[in-house]
């Protein structure tokens, strides 16, 4: 299965907690980091929950 990689740009401040822990559930817990995960529809409805904030691309 192809593999996205996620980063968190923008900051989690003054965000809603649904978003925060979306954010955790996806491993970025500070600016900058990158995850690597699986291209699945769970995790591409996690990233559209906080598409503002994060990054996405190709691994």
């Amino acid at each position: 299965m192809a593999q996205i990689k996620i980063k968190q740009v923008k900051s989690r401040i003054n965000c809603p907690k649904v978003q925060k822990l979306t954010l955790d559930a996806l491993g970025l817990k500070k600016m900058n980091r990158e995850v690597v995960k699986e291209d699945t529809p769970s995790i591409r409805g996690m990233i559209n929950t906080v598409r503002h904030l994060v990054e996405v691309t190709n691994a």
